[in-house]
This record gives structure tokens, sequence and C-alpha cells, in this order.
């Protein structure tokens, strides 16, 4: 049953939650009320419960409506704990045993990077980010990655609200010259990070794929530069690639 069938109010709020989900752009509720025919009253009385329990967020000084923390937080949830994991952990594994080095299935969330899954390399030496940490999107090789890979418009945006903090002297604290970072790895779909983070620690990430084609989540590898040098690390992306397209066909049903 779809929302205009009139199916209860959980099935209306679901139609919501899933339009603005894969909508590329916040939605009003007038685009809603138009693609789910609906009663504008309807709609309006739905996304007003949705904003209000936090699952959908307002746009500043605008009408408009976009996912907000409790969704995204709930999508997070759901993909770390659904059916696939065990599948996703394995494809991480199989990686890092090819690799040497600790690998990692990440997601943004809000203006941080988020650890889904992570595999660590059976080295004395590592550096421990267990599942649920948060990192910046300035200085790290993911972060970067999908700050790459949004509209020019909203990514200036979201850069001018960043905190670009020096973690070292290799961070891009320049917005200028993140922005021209940000278009090198844009045309690459490679994401860096040359001791930005931390010092000594290299970092490449490669986006993972939805079915539509959308960046919607990343897999990465990092390492000491005493034994992983940032060149041996760029080397490793054509196994990364190959391991995100298994993700994206295993959590996605891509092609």
């Amino acid at each position: 049953m779809t929302a205009a069938d009139g199916g209860s109010a959980v099935t209306r709020a679901l139609a919501i939650i899933e339009l603005i989900a894969a909508s590329d752009k916040p939605l009003s509720i007038a685009d809603l009320t138009e693609q789910l025919d609906l009663p504008k009253a309807t709609v309006h009385r739905l996304v007003m419960s949705l904003w209000h329990q936090g699952i959908l967020q307002r746009e500043p000084d605008s009408k408009r409506f976009a996912a907000g923390r409790g969704l995204t937080d709930l999508a997070i949830n759901a993909l770390r704990n659904s059916a696939q994991r065990a599948v996703r952990h394995a494809i991480l594994q199989g990686l890092v045993d090819r690799i040497k080095e600790t690998c990692n299935f990440n997601m943004m969330d809000q203006n941080e990077i988020i650890y889904i899954d992570r595999v660590e390399a059976d080295w004395p030496l590592r550096v421990h980010f267990q599942p649920g940490s948060r990192v910046p999107l300035h200085c790290t090789a993911t972060g970067k990655l999908f700050l790459s890979q949004l509209p020019a418009a909203r990514r200036h945006r979201l850069i001018s609200t960043l905190n670009l903090k020096a973690h070292t002297p290799n961070t891009f604290t320049d917005p200028e010259r993140l922005e021209a970072e940000l278009l090198r790895i844009r045309a690459q779909k490679v994401g860096t990070d040359n001791e930005e983070f931390l010092a000594g620690l290299v970092a490449v990430s490669v986006p993972i794929h939805d079915r539509r084609n959308r960046i919607c989540a990343a897999l990465a590898v990092h390492g000491p530069i005493g034994r992983l040098s940032f060149e041996q690390a760029l080397s490793h992306v054509p196994k990364l690639r190959a391991a995100a397209i298994q993700l994206s066909q295993t959590l996605f049903g891509t092609e």
C-alpha cells in the first residue's frame, strides 16, 4: 500500500521519510504533497511531528526539510547491525589479509565521519579507532572524499561552518587551499590523508556507491609511515576499489 492509498499514519510518515532520505536536496511540504498525492494538511501534520522528534530538520531560513540527526542515527545503527554485517566484515577481513594494514568502513554523519566497521592489521604498532568513533571532515581521507563529492554550493557552505583546526603541520586550514585539494580528489575519486590528522599516519579512501551511484559510504586503509608510505598506500587503491564494489553489491544490491 502506498501513502496515497489511504494507509496508516505510520505508512504515510515512512513515505515522507523515504522521499526526503532519497532526495539530493531538501524538500518543502508542497514538494512532498505533490509527490505523495496526499492532502497538504496531512503532510504538514506528519512533517511537523517528524521535525519535533528530530527525524527531520528544517533548513535555516527555509521551509524545506532534510534528514535530521535522529534519522541519520537510525540509518547508521541499522547499517551497523544489519543482516549483512557478517558478510561486510568478512569482505573487510579479506582486504586486510591482502593489504596487511587496517581497513575501515565509514560514513558521513552531519559534519563528521563515523566508523561503522573496522578490521585491525596484525601488527604491534597500530592506531585504535573503535566502531562508533568520529573524526573530522577536513583532515581525513574519507572526510575529504565525502566533501569533494558534494555539490559546490553545499560544499562551500559546509566548509564555511567547519573548524579547520590544524591537527598537524600538513592539515589544510585555509579554505581556498582545501577547496583546491577537494577538486583534485573529486576528479580522482580517491581521498587522501598525508599526515594531516595524525602525525606519522597516512590513509587513502575510495567511495562505496548506492543503487543510484551516489557515494553513501567509504572504504579506507591507513597505517604508520614507518611501515606504509603515502605512495604505498596509493598503490592499494585498486584492491580498495574491488572490495568497495563487493560491499556495494552486498549492501545495496548494485550491479
